[in-house]
């Protein structure tokens, strides 16, 4: 515990939302969901406005949707959400060179490291000066709290939201604490919860005069130990600058259940080539594959086959993925499908594997141009167009029209999308609705949410997405919305 309010907790209001209401001007001040939009669905994260109407976080999208049908329900846009996170991040770790990010739009600075006196009023200054510099690059709202110890100062944020900045004293952490709810504090779930109510134990104020000896015997040594010190307000862990990623990892829920065999197959095949582009755009090279599995009755199993060394080869990991799906009864029906690489390394070595499946790769492209090369000279035209277009406009994606320019999909059906064409410096604007063969429309890039911000180009003309950027079939309409590279 330090007696100075020198650890700083960011905490980004309501982000996913709060960056798509600037993002789309129409929905400024309106109730909007950011989740799984697809039956199965579950709430990433609602705007306060949709918070009035009681929807949160991990609830069912079709719970939200019946307390606030009026509100948007949006597809994530993650690769918007990593852009404004980057310019977030810059800006603490000009603040300094402690900084551990806990999620895209969370994270606890060391002001000490940086530099900053060790004083209320001073450390006060910073937090200020971070929320309007923050304002400023991304036009987002952050809460901040400062305290002198990490626990303190993540209560502090969350007392500050909306868009407001707490300092807790050293000194006063027992007053604060003791009212509070036992789930304040951090490792305290519901099993652990209900362990402690059956104690009679309830608020914070209970755990810490039930006394060390009782925790321990309720939790055991290491949980009850800690949970007694953080109840008298006692957390001396430091902030660690590198939270170094342990696996990585891409798996997909299905609005249907898969039945098809071969279906099955070939989503676990492609979430292994998207696993590896996530794998090589970390830099990365991994040792152990593994396959998830959620059958139609919710019931998870994993399978793992480690190879004899890192790689990040996508045909040593799709041939891995197969060979342990070969493992899994999926006769009753798939719900979700996932594939992972852990045992993360910065290098890659060769495997026997490697050559076995880019023979069986060049064979098959080899037989595929063979029968392209025996059709009529124009049958390959059709399926080209086709395969450039997604199957399916999600909402909240971001389009561009020849004639129209920027815009976003507010909805589709029955051969139909409409667009409302806006960007995030203009007025609403209006809305359109075309064929989803319309070629004059393609899927295009987040625009930056402030002029001149870390996503603007040299021009402010939007760009056009690359085919593997597009929205692939069958990819997460659900409800695994979260990070793509977990330190777990």
């Amino acid at each position: 515990m330090r007696p100075a309010p020198t650890i700083l907790h960011l905490d980004m209001d309501a982000f996913f939302a709060a960056a798509e209401q600037a993002a789309k001007p129409s929905l400024r001040g309106k109730p909007v969901v950011v989740g799984g939009i697809g039956p199965r669905g579950v709430v990433s994260t609602a705007s306060y406005e949709a918070r009035v109407f009681g929807i949160r976080s991990a609830m069912p999208t079709a719970q939200a949707r019946r307390l606030c049908p009026n509100a948007a329900y949006l597809t994530p846009r993650f690769t918007l959400y990593r852009q404004v996170s980057e310019a977030v991040m810059e800006l603490l770790h000009a603040l300094s060179p402690l900084v551990e990010p806990l999620s895209l739009d969370e994270a606890f600075v060391d002001l000490e490291a940086g530099g900053v006196p060790p004083e209320t009023a001073a450390v006060r200054g910073v937090g200020e000066q971070l929320r309007r510099d923050i304002r400023s690059a991304t036009g987002l709202t952050g809460s901040v709290g400062l305290a002198g110890a990490k626990l303190l100062a993540k209560i502090a944020s969350e007392a500050a939201k909306p868009d407001g900045l707490v300092v807790i004293e050293p000194g006063t952490e027992r007053e604060l604490l003791g009212p509070m709810t036992v789930r304040t504090l951090p490792g305290v779930g519901p099993a652990t919860a209900e362990a402690l109510r059956r104690a009679g134990i309830h608020t914070v104020a209970e755990t810490a005069e039930a006394g060390e000896a009782e925790l321990v015997r309720l939790l055991g040594k290491a949980h009850g130990a800690g949970l007694y010190a953080m109840a008298l307000g006692r957390d001396d862990r430091p902030v660690v600058a590198e939270r170094d990623a342990k696996s990585i990892s891409v798996e997909d829920t299905f609005e249907v259940d898969l039945t098809d065999r071969t279906r099955v197959r070939s989503e676990v095949l492609r979430l292994a080539d998207r696993c590896v582009q996530r794998l090589r755009a970390a830099g990365r090279s991994g040792r152990t594959v593994v396959i998830k599995v959620r059958n139609y009755d919710f019931s998870t199993l994993t399978r793992s086959e480690t190879l004899r060394g890192p790689t990040d080869d996508p045909a040593v990991i799709r041939e891995a993925a197969a060979r342990l799906l070969e493992m899994v009864d999926t006769t009753g029906g798939v719900r979700l499908l996932g594939v992972g690489v852990s045992g993360l390394a910065d290098f890659t070595q060769e495997d026997l594997f490697a050559q076995v499946a880019t023979e069986r790769e060049a064979e098959e492209t080899a037989k595929a141009a063979a029968a392209a090369a025996a059709e009529p000279a124009g049958g390959a035209e059709p399926h080209e167009a086709e395969e450039e277009r997604p199957r399916r406009w999600h909402p909240g994606l971001d389009v561009v029209h020849e004639e129209f320019g920027a815009g976003w999909v507010q909805g589709s059906g029955v051969g139909r999308v409409t667009v409302r064409f806006e960007t995030p410096w203009s007025a609403p604007g209006r809305v359109r609705t075309f064929a989803v063969e319309d070629p004059a429309l393609r899927p295009g890039e987040p625009l930056p949410l402030v002029r001149g911000g870390p996503a603007d180009g040299q021009s402010s003309e939007p760009a056009i997405l690359p085919k593997f950027l597009s929205p692939e079939p069958g990819e997460d309409t659900g409800s695994e919305v979260g990070e793509e590279i977990s330190s777990r």
